[in-house]
């Protein structure tokens, strides 16, 4: 193919959105983002929030609680913490510190 007959399928591809949880890449396709320590951390919180019941359900709309797998999500935070000690950058550390105890503040309110 030339350039040209792939340009207005890569505008066309560039409009329509990304799947859900997916970004563009320099190259306009969608893709996974880039893991890294804060957004493993803030993915674990957004599981917790989930399951204390503050962020409905995608596929519902329903809120729903479970305080045993927002304690595990939280517990995890914790692991991590511990077996990261040393190992962060300030801004990872302050992030972790941060979200931890918010989570556990607010767990603690609603057991």
């Amino acid at each position: 193919m030339s350039e040209t007959s792939s340009q207005p399928e890569t505008q066309a591809e560039e409009s329509c959105p990304c799947p859900e949880g997916q970004v563009r890449d320099a190259f306009g396709r969608c893709v996974m983002p880039t893991v890294t320590f804060s957004s493993l951390i803030l993915s674990l919180n957004t599981s917790a929030l989930f399951h204390m019941g503050e962020l409905p359900h995608p596929e519902t709309g329903r809120k729903e609680r479970n305080l045993e797998l927002a304690k595990h999500a939280i517990d995890t935070i914790a692991l991590l913490k511990t077996k990261t000690l040393g190992n962060l950058v300030e801004e990872e550390r302050e992030l972790l510190d941060r979200v931890l105890y918010e989570l556990k503040m607010h767990y603690v309110r609603l057991s």
